[in-house]
């Protein structure tokens, strides 16, 4: 009996592990800057919402910013690599100070290399994008980049109100995922740039595990829209959306994830 006892409890333990999703984040305090300034960005594999565990990144394969002016700025040889410290452990991620001094949209786009997630036997590649503005002049924040995996935003991501909407449409190499599945979770600690790491007090607590990891689906076109209840950053990853499907001869999930911040009703 005890050995049955036993068995249940760890099952459930990784039921309940897998409940939390993985997140590459591209972290800055502010997407919507009033004035030129020079911001520190935090790019981190986590589980935003329940800290469960920080991943180790590995390589970045492509780091890039289209800046106000259409053009492509190659910023990996920029990175610092850095420890994040999560509540639960430590992991290996990168960090750049960008200089913001035009007017306009920023778009940050990350391609990773494929992280192997030993428990799934598989690899996990997610496209990770974020738009940020200065002095709330539009340039680009909707432009299709034509990424392997990509969700292209149909709302102005950086000016969002809290309980509006987000909309955007999951593609891939351009073209429209139907029914595309799309895991939300919401950054639910306060981030310590200086100090690389979580702060210890959750902001919200789910009544139970399909709080953690929202789950919607993109409708026959790929577009989907999510209500945002409250500020702060949320994070849309749309699962295995992108061309390929194997890594190193096992399972590869090529996910398109997208940022957003939403202000506070003052």
């Amino acid at each position: 009996m005890k050995k049955t006892i036993l068995g249940l409890t760890l099952g459930a333990s990784l039921l309940a592990s897998s409940a939390m999703a993985h997140f590459q984040m591209l972290y800055l305090p502010q997407s919507a800057l009033e004035k030129q300034s020079k911001e520190k960005i935090s790019l981190v594999f986590t589980h935003p919402f329940a800290d469960e565990h920080t991943m180790d990144m590995e390589a970045v394969k492509q780091f890039y910013v289209i800046n106000p002016k259409g053009q492509k700025e190659d910023l990996a040889k920029s990175l610092k690599p850095i420890t994040w410290k999560g509540n639960t452990n430590s992991g290996k991620g990168y960090e750049i100070t960008y200089n913001f001094k035009r007017l306009g949209d920023y778009v940050f786009v990350l391609e990773p290399t494929p992280y192997f997630e030993k428990n799934e036997d598989s690899y996990i590649q997610q496209f990770t994008k974020v738009i940020a503005n200065l002095s709330g002049a539009p340039t680009g924040w909707d432009k299709d980049l034509g990424l392997e995996a990509e969700i292209v935003p149909l709302t102005k991501p950086y000016a969002i109100w809290e309980g509006s909407t987000f909309t955007g449409i999951v593609k891939s190499n351009g073209k429209p995922v139907p029914y595309a599945e799309i895991e939300v979770e919401f950054l639910n600690f306060d981030v310590d740039q200086k100090n690389n790491a979580f702060g210890k007090t959750s902001k919200l607590n789910a009544p139970q595990d399909s709080f953690v990891t929202l789950g919607i689906k993109a409708n026959k076109d790929g577009e989907f829209t999510f209500g945002i209840p409250k500020a702060g950053w949320w994070g849309f990853a749309a699962l295995g959306v992108g061309p390929k499907s194997e890594f190193k001869g096992k399972e590869l999930s090529q996910d398109a994830v997208i940022w957003v911040q939403a202000q506070p009703l003052q």
